[in-house]
C-alpha cells in the first residue's frame, strides 16, 4: 500500500459521491494497492480493511484525528485530537483474520468453521433489514457446522453456540470493532462510542476535497491555471497565491 496523490485522492471522492461507504473504503483501497485485484480486497476481513484504511488515513491527514462527540447525558459537546496510533487494535495487524484463516470453534457437540466478515459479505446483505442482515452475514460467515459428524445448517444452531461464534469471530478480528471511551468534563458522565473509520475519513476527504476545489476555482480564475497547475503546488504555495489574488 502507498499514499494517494492529491489528483488520485480527487478521483476516488468524485466516484464515491455515489457510493455505498464500504464501496467507499474499497475504492480508496485499490487506489493505495493498485497490485491487488479488487475481488482480492473485497475478500479482506473487515478489521484488516479498516486497519489499511486508518494507515491510509494517517498518511493523508496526519497522526492525530480530530474527534467531536456529544455527551448524551448534559448534551455537552466534546473536541478531542486523538493519536491514530491509540486506535489500532495492535502495533502490526496479524491475527488469523488478518491473514484470511478460518476460525475452528468447538461447543459442547457442535464444531464449527467460520471466518470473519468481509466487504463482499455487506454487498450480500444491501437492502436486508436488520434482522435479515444479520441472519444473511452469519450465515455467510459459517462454513461448515456440525454436530456429532452431522452437516447442520447455520440458521438452525442452538442460540447460545451461535452466540459464541460470533464472539469468537469479533475477538479474532478486534480492528473491525474499535470502540473509545469518552468522559464528559461537565457532568463527569462516562460513555463508550463505536469509531467508524470509513464515515470518519470520508467525510475528511469530502471537507478537503471541496476546499481544494475551491482553491482550483479561485486560483484558476485569478491566473488562468489549469486545474492540473493549482494541484501540482504544495499546500504553503498555493496559500500564498491564494493570500496574494485576494488582496
Amino acid at each position: 500500500m502507498r499514499p494517494l496523490s492529491v489528483s488520485e485522492l480527487l478521483a476516488v471522492w468524485e466516484r464515491g459521491w455515489s457510493a455505498r461507504p464500504f464501496e467507499r473504503a474499497l475504492a480508496l483501497l485499490s487506489a493505495a494497492t493498485p497490485e491487488c485485484s479488487p475481488a482480492t480486497l473485497a475478500g479482506v476481513s473487515l478489521g484488516r480493511r479498516d486497519a489499511s484504511l486508518l494507515q491510509l488515513r494517517e498518511w493523508v491527514f496526519g497522526p492525530d484525528l480530530a474527534l467531536v462527540a456529544t455527551c448524551p447525558h448534559c448534551g455537552q459537546s466534546l473536541e478531542m485530537a486523538v493519536p491514530a496510533g491509540s486506535l489500532r487494535s495492535s502495533p502490526s495487524y496479524r491475527s488469523d483474520a488478518a491473514a484470511g484463516r478460518e476460525i475452528e470453534v468447538a461447543a459442547g457437540d457442535h464444531e464449527i468453521r467460520c471466518r470473519p466478515p468481509n466487504s463482499e459479505d455487506l454487498l450480500a446483505c444491501v437492502g436486508l433489514e436488520s434482522a435479515a442482515r444479520r441472519g444473511r452475514l452469519f450465515e455467510r460467515c459459517v462454513l461448515e457446522a456440525r454436530r456429532q459428524g452431522q452437516a447442520v445448517p447455520a440458521e438452525q444452531l442452538p442460540e447460545n453456540v451461535a452466540e459464541l461464534v460470533v464472539r469468537r469471530i469479533a475477538a479474532s478480528d478486534p480492528q473491525a470493532d474499535v470502540r473509545i471511551d469518552l468522559g464528559c468534563p461537565d457532568c463527569r458522565h462516562q460513555w463508550t462510542e463505536v469509531f467508524d473509520i470509513v464515515s470518519f475519513f470520508w467525510t475528511e476527504i469530502d471537507a478537503w476535497a471541496r476546499r481544494t476545489l475551491h482553491d482550483v476555482h479561485a486560483l484558476a480564475s485569478a491566473y488562468g491555471w489549469r486545474e492540473s497547475d493549482v494541484l501540482a503546488l504544495s499546500p504553503g504555495r498555493r496559500q500564498i497565491y491564494l493570500t496574494m489574488a485576494q488582496a
